[in-house]
């Protein structure tokens, strides 16, 4: 009877520590996944970007801002839906991994800053052409382009991007803290203005209606902005021809903030 007895314990006491160790691995927290970070690659110097390093020139393109444009592109752009647009800058895009794909839109960003604001984060430009010397919506001032990619704080309404205005006014006029001028912010909101052309709007990434004059054909700053589309990354494919070659050649060298026409219809 007592053997018995020190069986039935024994048996207990084995069922009551395997729920234990049952119950304890249930309450352990599974673990946690490792995210793949996307592979990123540098782009390199536009040709503007090269002719200030030679010179000394501390306002140019920072390498850390090809990340900040690579770690903000939306899946749509390294898709098959806009191969026919970069077709002529980036022929083989499409047959392209995806860290080469965000290397040439980090290289795109450049050119257009180049063009835009000659690669200066704290660039401002005030227009008076009629078509677009107007009152800002958030800022209720005369419109005012600023940063590496000549934005407005309209645009935070419009496509949401990170500008603070209600801060910004505080502060002095090329202040590098200023939201709308600070690179992350600017370039970020250059990914979302394109997103808008290209994918919502299905408009080409050369167009007349496009937001930065630059993109615009025949329009003032579009050979600047041609001609610092010269370095795509060897991925590319791209070959250039004669003619454009002497386009290149024959457009202005100075590459500084351009007039530009009224944003993207919404």
């Amino acid at each position: 009877m007592e053997k018995a007895i020190w069986i039935s314990i024994g048996l207990a006491s084995s069922l009551l520590l395997t729920g234990c160790a049952r119950g304890q691995a249930q309450s352990q927290p599974p673990a946690a996944q490792t995210q793949v970070q996307p592979q990123e690659k540098p782009a390199p110097p536009t040709p503007l970007a090269e002719e200030k390093s030679e010179l000394g020139d501390d306002e140019t393109w920072n390498p850390v801002w090809d990340k900040i444009v690579e770690d903000a592109l939306p899946a749509d752009l390294l898709s098959p839906k806009v191969a026919k647009d970069v077709k002529n800058f980036c022929p083989r895009f499409n047959a392209l991994p995806d860290s080469d794909k965000r290397a040439y839109w980090a290289y795109f960003f450049q050119a257009l800053s180049g063009a835009e604001a000659g690669l200066r984060p704290t660039a401002d430009v005030r227009h008076t052409e009629p078509e677009v010397a107007v009152v800002d919506g958030v800022s209720h001032r005369m419109v005012r382009s600023e940063g590496l990619l000549q934005l407005t704080y309209e645009d935070a309404d419009r496509y949401g991007c990170d500008f603070d205005w209600d801060g910004d006014k505080q502060l002095t006029e090329h202040d590098p803290d200023k939201t709308i001028l600070q690179p992350k912010n600017n370039l970020q909101c250059g990914v979302k203005i394109l997103s808008n052309q290209l994918i919502d709007q299905r408009k080409p990434l050369l167009t007349r209606s496009s937001y930065w004059s630059t993109l615009r054909p025949g329009f003032p700053g579009n050979s600047t902005f041609v001609k610092q589309m010269a370095n795509t990354p060897l991925a590319c494919g791209r070959i250039r021809g004669r003619r454009e070659a002497l386009s290149e050649a024959g457009s202005a060298s100075a590459a500084g903030p351009v007039a530009k026409s009224l944003p993207l219809s919404h």
